[in-house]
């Protein structure tokens, strides 16, 4: 009988949702039936420089600062599952993720599927994007019913 190839890189995208929560779980849960590595994505939109915008002056936050931050939280996230390797990204969450996957061999994406009509009208529908883009499979997890 032929052996089974099995996923070796698993890597997730989550943020502070219902579905990324779900997304998270599920990809602990291949990541541990197939022995593979796990990572766990969240992804940064860091403004650029001036440090301040539009009229006012209004200030932005300082990108170092959002990082850290956002690292803190990922870490924080991921604390109970063992081996998750936690990465936090730059950029447009769709592309940042799809082009992190392809440049870190991954073979399994997970993502939460959540969004409402309104949302994906006016934020696009990150998991369509990964659906096309992707350079590997996915899989999306819907969030329990409550």
């Amino acid at each position: 009988m032929p052996r089974m190839e099995t996923y070796q890189h698993v890597a997730v995208a989550v943020e502070d949702s219902p579905g990324s929560h779900k997304a998270l779980q599920e990809a602990a849960r291949m990541a541990a039936l197939t022995g593979a590595r796990l990572s766990v994505l969240h992804v940064t939109s860091i403004p650029m420089p001036p440090p301040y915008m539009g009229e006012g002056g209004v200030f932005l936050p300082d990108p170092e600062v959002m990082q850290a931050a956002a690292l803190t939280w990922l870490k924080e996230m991921v604390q109970e599952i063992p081996g998750a390797q936690p990465q936090v990204l730059e950029g447009h969450p769709p592309e940042a993720v799809c082009q992190w996957a392809a440049d870190n061999d991954v073979d399994l994406l997970v993502a939460g599927a959540e969004r409402g009509r309104v949302e994906r009208l006016l934020l696009g529908s990150f998991a369509l994007h990964l659906a096309r883009h992707a350079p590997c499979d996915i899989m999306l997890a819907r969030p329990d019913k409550r």
